[in-house]
């Protein structure tokens, strides 16, 4: 820690103008004051305050220093200096190195530091915080304070024991980054990176810049901080910011760490105070710094040293960490300002200590040396104790564990499986024939040579478990069947672990596949004798932990004390083995790992390492000679289902693995990339990635260095042709270089421009592309396009070229084709000496359509050979480009040749980005009644969002965003332009001096919560309130018009920046009343919709007349929209808000589950619905236009699509037909772990990714859509997400990519999903959706590159047009119903109340759907426990036993939870209910209070939610049908794509479509 806490921080002089925190070079003007330095009784007097070295400082922005220091004497020894010095430059003394490293300095010297570390006189490593109480000294190695990407180390000069360390400091608080500095009296050293042995010294100091960091950024206006914010607020936004940090291992860590460091945080905060900005408040006032000292003060763990004889020493409180009674001795008698120095030293301890138990708790989920292995158990030596062998027999029809569970949620460990109860279970192996649970291990191992299925009859989990005292031996009374269990029969996949916990009398049993886990109920009739042994042996090991508890000294019982203890049992103990010691030892050992696993999951330290547990690993290894690895838990998702039940009939399953049906293009450019990348290599990764964590479970430090060091070098190994403009480069000519031909013109400059010229004896003419050396050793020549040439005034022979990029260097990486460049807009002016030569780059154009497919293939094929040819005979490379690739907007579009290699002097790049440079640019009218800023022109009275943080009125609540809520989130805040104040006159008008007034208008949400729910989302109330803002305040502009001219609203969104005003509101009064007739509101005079017009017309009609006149207008608007094909349709969600908004029209769906096809045809009754495989479809299309050979396919989808009737046949589509490919393929392995990192390509080709990229292929629709799981760019490292990118521009399309949130688009849920489109090179790619509501999500991005990152639509957490839509705008009007209510058809008991609830219902006069699922018992019962509040879950329930029906006595809280809440991140949610100001969280097929998204009971009724709120969460009118029971009902509405979303989607493709038929 820094002497901020003790010290007076170093206050900058006040004419020092220093800028951010985050420039390298600051003055820094500061006294330093004389310092006690101890029990010495020396001072060191600050420097002459006349001494130049004083006074012109460079250094970043002050925060609180360090300034405690002493003079001593040094030297380091060997052991100590562990920094290598083989290739280094030396220097013996700081002044020397600091001379070889000089730079363009003018008054004091800056460096660079890196593999530094710093020690005391004696050489002993000390941490940063030890300047407190000792001298430091700084040996490492020094470089220039400039950056290149030169070499460092051959700039760098190595320097030990150089320095006294005077003081530190912190900068980088504009930029976020923390960066620290340490001040010697010669210069001072910007810290970069420790070296590998120092680091566990350093990470302490560094992480408490870094949450200095943070809250300053959470607290500063400049910053885009809240100064208001509350304790809890602050706290939440750091854990938000900081949460994936590896040093942490959650966000309670962080918080509490944070919180541990209050008092550090507040002194260097308060230091910042003299250089903060204007507007920025001085963070001395600030009321949440102080709360957070205070809290910090409280948590203090560490005891005041008392003072005491020099025998005595100082006291350390013993009970923080595992400082035991630590005395450190002072040496002498302690005056006062020993006693503070003591104190340092004492804290200083006491932080490292917590520091390194914060780490130590981290990795407490790596396995110590006795848990690394896993003692194989040899089935001859338990066979006795199990029957004789049996097979598994049942005539139940049972469905796949894979199609129930669609792992629509995004997981990354084991532990966020779902979870469900197995009732009438039975385990068998491959034959069919039961095994026993214990032979599988209870920890993931290598090598299992083990594989053990089940069958059950699964239901919701409830908690409930084996009571110790009942016999072990009860089973289920329904035999084979499933009778007994309102549940539905299954059979697993293969069981990966399993696990056992227990409580103060019960034993619960869990099982895990790569899909679920399974807490085991009863098990079946045939199975009880298989599971009485396991049984029989938990309670065993209970009765052996309970005897150990009741003795004095555990140590003192051995293990085979306790063998003798276990055989003196009495025949009815339930633990009972043997009266034989020795046959009792036999079966323990045996039977160990059970025993071992409880011992390892009990609490007790003492029972854990007990005597008796060495004792048992010892006879367990003595007995058994084969040993299991223990590996780290990884879900693999199953490809299919190889239980031996799926060849058996009857059975349920879909989900076999059917070869997607493809086209040889898809084929090709998929399988190409799988046999380059070959599952052997990604294999060895995953051999590595183990070895990794075995090498992290035992040296967690030097892992992390090494993770620093690979990073690195993957970073400079990727390192390519910078994308950034490089301005003007040039190099003096080496050779002749000779323009051909007169100028055939002059630049806008007067420069000479030329056609051609000759260099290196190549012919370059514009229009052709030329190959340029990189200034740096290590990037590849950059290809530039030559758009003009042109000699400059100083006679340099100089062309202009866009940059063009290897697919390599784009977001393609490898899966991009080697041969194919992307143009970019990347401009620069170079030299033609520069030039390497020039590169052969074909301008493909192809011919685009379905009827061009085949010739354009045939082409491709020729040029492939050819290239290969070339390739093969040594000759240079031959390029093509097809795209223009545009990073910022994360698309891929279409060339303009009419654009490129005009060869006039101007640039179709520089005139973009003089476009963008000319929005930027503020433009005041001369009358000072207008002005342009950031693109957009305002006048007075015009209508503006102004930022909601302007306003600093107290929220109504005090809470921030948390999961399922939106409390303290506002939208912007409307306002009119009134006036223009121009503070002072300069040339060009500058937002600075620039101020304007406006009149505040509030919205309901403004006056209560109330009010809020029961009035328009559009609605505002005119004020006298007026303030005067600053211009950069505006966020954009809107209209506030009558009532009655408010354009039609559809039940899908709003998207128009429209309001209304009809009230006045007086906030000092906090009345409101109609508008008076003496105020003039001055309306908006934008265009009045058709719409909006049609309602005023006045006149007469004829009956009908309307009627044919609107059905004349739908089928002229049918006739615009884009023939649709949905595939992998679903109930229709994509397909609704895509027709509603008036881009397509879906003629023809796919759908492979029966009731979603079902509710599909139902709401789309004029689509033609296929419920089939989409495989077998595509075969049966390709087959019936006769290009069966350009269709790949297994045998079983070409009989399929053999035996479809003739009727279906005739109904197929055909290329020519389809104008609108969209959909989503199925998620289940882009939602979880990696799934093809260990994949062959002949799984990979199971992937209905494939099949539907083939559809586009084949179809080449004008458009294409896809939709998934934000995982999809993620999943495989993003392969999968590339390689769709790769095959969409193969086929010529232009591509967009980006990540959504449903929530901010009108739908009270946290949905993220990613989304591809496509459009043909005619046709204008659509844009992303504007985000119209407020929610509390962040960016969401996509990774480029290692060093840039992509976001489609800004985050809304700040500020949006209209107010989030919470849970009782959803569902507050729908009547109240019970648990299990089956009811398919309900009065809805009262009128809609909210905007959304207008919208969403429409006319319906009856509610369907409005069923929920039965619960039983015990969960009804927690449910009705659970209070009726925001937030509340399992652990509101009280701790407490209720008799249930049958006289059973059971725990309400479910044992499992509080006992495994550490590692569950305390089951959160679980048992929740949602929060009527809240939002749902995402929808899934199979809501439940156990399941992975546990908050599903409603906000006031004891019960879970409705299909119908499910719906309405989903953002489906009441309109709208599903089809099937309950369970397939909530599957569709899981499943679906939100309508609100789709719409917004369409309509962004309608005007795509538009501005092209008005081009």
């Amino acid at each position: 820690m820094g002497s901020a806490a003790l010290l007076e921080p170093t206050v900058p002089n006040p004419t020092d103008q220093s800028s951010s925190g985050s420039d390298m070079k600051k003055s820094k003007n500061s006294t330093k004051k004389s310092v006690t330095t101890g029990h010495k009784g020396k001072k060191r007097s600050s420097p002459e305050k006349n001494e130049d070295s004083s006074t012109s400082r460079k250094m970043p922005r002050r925060t609180a220093a360090c300034t405690d220091f002493k003079e001593k004497s040094v030297h380091i020894s060997e052991k100590s200096s562990v920094i290598g010095t083989k290739k280094d430059r030396f220097a013996e003394e700081e002044v020397l190195a600091l001379a070889l490293t000089s730079g363009n300095e003018v008054d004091r010297a800056n460096r660079r530091l890196t593999d530094f570390i710093l020690h005391d006189e004696n050489g002993t490593l000390q941490p940063l915080e030890m300047l407190e109480v000792t001298d430091l000294f700084i040996s490492g190695l020094v470089l220039p304070l400039d950056e290149t990407s030169k070499n460092d180390k051959e700039r760098g000069v190595r320097c030990e024991a150089f320095g006294r360390i005077e003081l530190w400091d912190i900068s980088g608080y504009d930029d976020g980054t923390p960066v620290v500095w340490l001040s010697t009296d010669a210069a001072d050293y910007d810290c970069r990176k420790p070296a590998n042995s120092y680091k566990k010294f350093y990470d302490l100091f560094f992480e408490k810049a870094r949450v200095c960091i943070e809250v300053y950024k959470q607290l500063s206006k400049s910053s885009g901080g809240n100064p208001d914010s509350s304790l809890d607020e602050l706290l939440a936004g750091v854990v938000r910011s900081m949460n994936g940090i590896k040093s942490f291992s959650g966000g309670a860590s962080i918080k509490d760490f944070v919180i541990s460091q209050g008092d550090f945080i507040y002194n260097q905060l308060i230091g910042l105070d003299e250089t903060s900005k204007k507007n920025d408040r001085k963070f001395a006032e600030l009321p949440v710094l102080d709360a957070l000292r205070d809290c910090c003060r409280k948590h203090q763990t560490f005891m005041k040293p008392e003072v005491m004889s020099s025998v005595e020493g100082i006291k350390i409180d013993p009970g923080f960490g595992d400082v035991d009674n630590k005395i450190i001795t002072s040496g002498s008698s302690i005056c006062a300002d020993q006693e503070d120095e003591d104190m340092k030293l004492a804290r200083i301890l006491q932080e490292e200590e917590y520091w390194q138990s914060m780490k130590q708790k981290k990795n407490e989920g790596s396995t110590s040396n006795s848990n690394k292995y896993y003692v194989k158990i040899n089935e001859d030596e338990i066979a006795n104790d199990y029957p004789l062998p049996a097979y598994y027999k049942n005539t139940i029809e049972e469905t796949d564990e894979l199609i129930i569970f669609d792992s629509d949620i995004d997981l990354c460990k084991p532990d966020e499986l779902p979870r469900s109860m197995l009732h009438n279970w039975s385990l068998y192996n491959s034959d069919s024939r039961l095994i026993s649970l214990e032979l599988l291990p209870m920890k993931p191992c290598a090598d299992i040579d083990v594989t053990i299925f089940g069958s059950g009859v699964m239901t919701a989990d409830d908690g409930s478990g084996f009571c110790l005292d009942s016999d072990s031996s009860q089973f289920s009374s329904s035999g084979s069947g499933a009778q007994g269990f309102d549940g539905i029969p299954i059979y697993l996949t293969a069981i990966k672990e399993w696990m056992i916990e227990f409580g103060a009398s019960m034993i619960f049993i869990s099982i895990r596949t790569d899909v679920a886990w399974y807490r085991l109920g009863k098990p079946s009739k045939q199975y009880a004798p298989w599971y009485e042994t396991v049984m029989k042996t938990a309670r065993l090991g209970i009765s052996i932990i309970t005897l150990l508890k009741e003795q004095t000294r555990i140590a003192r019982l051995s293990f085979a004390e306790v063998m003798k203890r276990l055989s003196e049992f009495k025949k009815d103990n339930c633990a009972y083995i043997s009266s034989d010691s020795a046959v009792v030892e036999r079966y323990v050992v045996v039977h160990g790992q059970i025993i071992l696993q409880l011992f390892a999951e009990f609490p007790d330290e003492n029972i854990r390492r007990s005597a008796f547990v060495t004792g048992l690993t010892t006879k367990m290894e003595e007995r058994h000679h084969t040993k299991w690895l223990v590996k780290k838990k990884v879900v693999h998702k199953c490809e299919r289902n190889l239980n031996p039940r799926a060849g058996m009939a009857p059975v349920v399953s879909k989900r076999k693995a059917m070869q997607a049906t493809t086209t040889r293009l898809i084929n090709r450019i998929w399988g190409e990339y799988y046999s380059n990348y070959s599952p052997e290599d990604l294999d060895k990764e995953a051999v590595c990635e183990i070895k990794e964590e075995e090498v992290e479970e035992q040296e967690d430090n030097v892992e992390d260095d090494d993770d620093e060091n690979e990073e690195l070098l993957v970073l400079e190994m990727a390192e390519k042709p910078s994308s950034v403009s490089r301005g003007n480069k040039s190099r003096s000519a080496k050779f002749e270089i000779r323009w051909d031909g007169q100028p055939v013109g002059r630049t806008s400059s007067g420069e000479a421009l030329y056609q051609q010229v000759t260099v290196h004896g190549d012919t370059i003419v514009v229009g052709c592309a030329v190959l340029v050396d990189s200034d740096e050793s290590n990037e590849l020549p950059a290809i530039y396009f030559v758009e003009y040439m042109f000699e400059a005034s100083d006679g340099r022979k100089m062309f202009h070229g866009r940059m063009m990029q290897q697919g390599s260097q784009t977001v393609l990486g490898n899966a991009a084709n080697e041969r194919e460049v992307f143009l970019t807009n990347e401009c620069i002016n170079l030299g033609l000496e520069d030039v390497k030569q020039k590169v052969v780059v074909e301008i493909r154009l192809m011919p685009w359509g379905h009827q061009h497919r085949k010739d354009n293939a045939n082409a491709d094929k020729i040029d492939r050979a050819r290239a290969e040819e070339r390739k093969k005979k040594g000759l240079p490379t031959e390029y093509f480009c097809k795209s223009l690739y545009w990073p910022e907007k994360g698309a891929f579009f279409g060339l303009s040749p009419d654009t490129m290699g005009l060869g006039s002097g101007l640039c179709h790049s520089c005139e973009i980005k003089e476009v963008q440079k000319e929005k930027a640019v503020f433009k005041l009218n001369s009358s000072k009644t207008g002005f342009v800023y950031n693109g957009t022109e305002y006048s007075v009275y015009d209508y503006v969002y102004i930022s909601p943080d302007q306003f600093a009125e107290k929220r109504t609540e005090n809470g921030t965003f948390k999961a399922g809520r939106n409390v303290g989130l506002r939208a912007y805040v409307v306002c009119q332009l009134l006036d223009i104040i121009v503070k002072k006159e300069t040339k060009h008008a500058e937002t600075k001096h620039t101020q304007v007034k406006v009149r505040r208008f509030y919205r309901p949400e403004d006056i209560s919560v109330d009010k809020a729910y029961s009035s328009d989302i559009r609605e505002v109330y005119y004020s006298e309130v007026t303030h005067d803002l600053a211009v950069e305040s505006i966020e954009g502009r809107c209209e506030v018009r009558k009532k009655n001219d408010l354009p039609v609203c559809g039940a899908l969104g709003i998207f128009q920046h429209i309001f209304f005003c009809e009230h006045l509101y007086d906030p000092s009064k906090g009345s409101l009343r109609q508008l008076p007739a003496h105020i003039k509101l001055r309306y908006s005079t934008g265009n009045l919709d058709n719409d909006t017009a049609s309602r005023k017309k006045k006149g007469k009609s004829v009956a009908g007349e309307n009627d044919l006149e609107v059905q004349k207008q739908r089928e002229a608007s049918q006739e615009k929209c884009l023939a649709t094909l949905d595939i992998f349709a679903g109930c229709g969600g994509l397909s609704e808000g895509l027709q509603k908004s008036g881009a397509s029209l879906t003629k023809w769906a796919i759908e492979y589950e029966q009731p979603a096809g079902d509710a599909f045809k139902c709401n789309h009754p004029e689509s033609l619905v296929f419920i089939n495989n989409c495989n077998v479809i595509l075969r049966a299309v390709m087959e019936k236009c006769g290009d069966v050979d350009d269709c790949i396919s297994t045998s079983e989808a070409a009989e399929s699509a053999a035996s479809l009737g003739e009727k279906e046949i005739s109904d197929l589509p055909m290329p020519g037909q389809v104008d609108f490919i969209n959909g989503g393929p199925p998620c289940q392995g882009f939602s979880g772990m990696n799934r093809f990192s260990q994949s062959t390509w002949s799984k990979v080709q199971c992937e209905m990714i494939l099949a539907f990229l083939s559809f586009a292929d084949y179809f080449r629709p004008k458009y294409f859509l896809l939709e998934n799981v934000r995982n999809f760019v993620s999943f495989n490292k993003g392969q999968t997400f590339r390689l769709t990118l790769a095959s969409l521009l193969e086929m010529g399309y232009q591509v967009r990519f980006g990540i959504l949130e449903a929530g901010a688009y009108g739908i009270s849920q946290s949905r993220k999903r990613a989304f591809i489109w496509a459009a043909s090179p005619e046709e204008v790619l659509p844009e992303w959706p504007e985000p119209m509501h407020v929610f509390g999500a962040p960016e969401l991005r996509i990774s480029l590159s290692e060093k840039s990152q992509y976001t489609a639509v800004r985050s809304t957490a700040r500020g949006a047009p209209f107010r989030a839509i919470t849970v009782r705008d959803t569902i507050g009007d729908l009547p109240a119903v019970g648990n299990g209510a089956s009811k398919t058809i309900l009065e809805y008991q009262g009128e809609p109340v909210s905007w959304f609830q207008k919208t969403i219902r429409g006319d319906m006069a009856f509610l369907t759907d409005h069923m929920s699922k039965e619960m039983n018992e015990l969960n009804l019962i927690r449910c009705q426990k659970i209070p009726k509040q925001p937030g509340a879950d399992w652990q509101c329930l009280p701790d407490e036993k209720v008799t249930l029906s049958t006289g059973q006595l059971v725990d309400l809280i479910p044992w499992c939870l509080p006992n495994t809440a550490k590692r569950h991140n305390q089951w959160k949610g679980l048992f929740g209910r949602l929060d009527w100001e809240g939002n749902f969280p995402t929808s899934i097929t199979d809501p439940q209070p156990m399941g992975k998204v546990g908050m599903c009971f409603h906000p006031d009724q004891d019960r879970i939610l409705t299909v119908r709120e499910c719906a309405r969460s989903q953002g489906f009118p009441d309109s709208y049908k599903f089809a099937g029971n309950i369970q397939h009902k909530h599957r569709q509405i899981g499943n679906a794509v939100p309508p609100p979303l789709a719409y917004a989607l369409g309509r962004k493709l309608k005007e795509a479509m538009d501005s092209k038929r008005f081009r």
